[in-house]
């Protein structure tokens, strides 16, 4: 047996209960749209997929796009993937057709696995991507929608075709898992991982709390010996790698995964209160903050006494909405977790992180802050970028020019040279400054918007906040606070807003503009969208500027 996912996943099927839930499908408490999967279930309708799509004629090492909402297909169709030696890639279901056609020819696709819903956009793209040869469809067909000039086969088809047994080829641990990135800063990359590297690297080597296992067969050994008990709802889009690898941990400890097509916080807590969850993984304030709306509002008085753990990957729960949440549920621990797609893991955030200190993070030992020149580790208080050595992924498909720029060996280890500015102290707490790609140059002095966002988000009136450097012809840039109010709230005057971040900011950070929006706009998962921060700042600026009468 290797330290492959598929053949690890097997293992933790053969060693549960033939009962043991693996996964329940929720569309919303109460609808009756529900799916509840055994292991063994599970195990069976992927191989159902599995063999399908070798059937179809694709061949190992072959690429699938999953352009789907959430549901059971889609983790049943990246666990096909995997039996069959086929490379899952996803797809972001809010691309248009530009931009799918970008990424279904930059990844290779040679199969598509797609939600009825886009069979519009998934037909217009079709002409121009001619890799794409297979289809399979899930779920209805919006009337008036034009069919692909391929035929799609409906999903239930397909799994109806398909063997239940297993019956493959030997795997390795070399096979490859793509995650792609990305999107809102440039256009997405695939990070292309091997098997092993992504087990332990980013799925901790099967044992989150604890020590990784040291042989393959130890994981169903552990399982065997854990029992059931705990059960997790990774809420954001399975489409960003966050969510797929939460489930994946989860199949690793043979525990239970609850999943919702999509986020809506009401019924985020009562799925909590119903299925008796666990932990729940999100992504920073923009996912947390609905939930303690409902907790205050409709859904004040739910039952969330199983919740032990709530935790963030992509974006950091502030301190305030932190606070704010533990005076409605005191015994949640609460874990904002840093890693990327990169990098799999790096660390969590110190129990002093918040606006005043910034976002100190206690790193594993894999992870460092270099010189993105020389790669050498920089002195304390020194800025660097952030990297990691060891287990890290092989590159970008297809790009070349990014995969030299971000990965190196150093020795014989490689590492990757991760996109955020950070310092490092005497004890090795690492302060992350922000993104590199994102920092505002004003007067000479740099700021890094996360850490002014944070000081935003302490203001009560607050509800969101993102920070864009605008062009300034005194400073070369200034620094814009594009904010969404809480409901109900009085606007703040600019004056109010700096008075507010010179408790908590030094001067050159403090907004010299401020744009209140109807909404602060994020991807699906709740990350931030800084190109549309930037370009709602530069307009208001240059509206600011025109409604200015000339001089004299």
């Amino acid at each position: 047996m290797e330290y492959n996912l598929a053949d690890l996943f097997e293992s933790v099927v053969d060693a549960v209960p033939s009962d043991r839930e693996a996964l329940v499908y929720v569309d919303h408490p109460g609808s009756g749209a529900e799916r509840r999967l055994t292991y063994a279930q599970l195990d069976a309708a992927a191989n159902r997929i599995a063999h399908h799509l070798r059937d179809s004629g694709l061949k190992a090492g072959e690429h699938v796009g999953l352009h789907l909402y959430n549901g059971v297909e889609y983790l049943q169709t990246v666990l096909a993937c995997l039996k069959a030696r086929l490379v899952p890639v996803n797809v972001n279901y809010r691309y248009v057709e530009e931009e799918l056609v970008y990424l279904y020819n930059d990844a290779d696709l040679a199969a598509l696995v797609f939600e009825g819903e886009f069979t519009a956009r998934v037909a217009a793209s079709l002409p121009r991507t001619p890799k794409l040869r297979h289809l399979i469809r899930v779920g209805e067909v919006p009337g008036g929608a034009p069919e692909p000039a391929v035929a799609p086969v409906a999903f239930a088809d397909a799994e109806a075709a398909g063997s239940p047994a297993r019956g493959f080829p030997p795997r390795s641990p070399d096979d490859l898992f793509i995650i792609y990135t990305g999107g809102t800063t440039g256009m997405p990359k695939g990070v292309m991982w091997r098997a092993e590297d992504l087990f332990f690297a980013g799925l901790f080597g099967g044992e989150p709390s604890g020590e990784p296992v040291k042989r393959p067969e130890e994981l169903a050994e552990r399982v065997a010996a854990r029992g059931a008990g705990l059960t997790f709802f990774p809420a954001p889009p399975l489409m960003h790698g966050t969510s797929t690898l939460t489930s994946f941990i989860a199949f690793n400890y043979g525990q239970r995964v609850v999943i919702h097509r999509k986020y809506v916080p009401e019924e985020v807590l009562r799925t909590i209160e119903k299925e008796k969850v666990s932990s729940v993984s999100l992504v920073g304030d923009a996912m947390l903050r609905p939930l303690i709306d409902a907790l205050k509002g409709p859904l004040k008085g739910t039952d969330l006494s199983s919740l032990f753990s709530v935790s963030s990957s992509g974006a950091i729960m502030s301190d305030s909405v932190r606070a704010e949440f533990l005076r409605l549920v005191p015994n949640v621990l609460l874990l904002n977790n840093f890693g990327s797609s990169e990098s799999g893991s790096n660390g969590r955030a110190a129990d002093d992180a918040g606006p005043e200190r910034g976002f100190r993070l206690v790193v594993n030992d894999r992870t460092q802050v270099v010189d993105p020149v020389s790669h050498e580790p920089v002195p304390p208080g020194v800025p660097g970028r952030l990297a990691q050595r060891g287990r890290v992924p092989l590159g970008y498909y297809n790009d070349p020019v990014k995969t030299a720029a971000t990965f190196f060996r150093k020795g014989d280890e490689r590492w990757v040279l991760l996109g955020d500015m950070a310092t490092v102290d005497d004890e090795g707490i690492v302060t992350v400054l922000g993104r590199g790609s994102q920092c505002i140059n004003t007067g000479g002095e740099k700021v890094y918007p996360e850490e002014v966002e944070q000081a935003l988000k302490a203001h009560p009136d607050v509800y969101d906040a993102l920070v864009a450097g605008v062009p300034d012809a005194q400073w070369g840039s200034h620094v814009a606070a594009v904010v969404q109010l809480r409901a109900g709230a009085p606007e703040p005057t600019l004056d109010e807003i700096q008075s507010h971040c010179r408790t908590r900011l030094a001067g050159y950070k403090i907004p010299r503009q401020l744009v209140v929006a109807p909404a602060v706009q994020r991807s699906p998962s709740g990350k931030a969208d800084y190109r549309w921060a930037k370009s709602v700042a530069a307009e208001a600026d240059a509206a600011a500027r025109r409604s200015v009468p000339p001089a004299g």
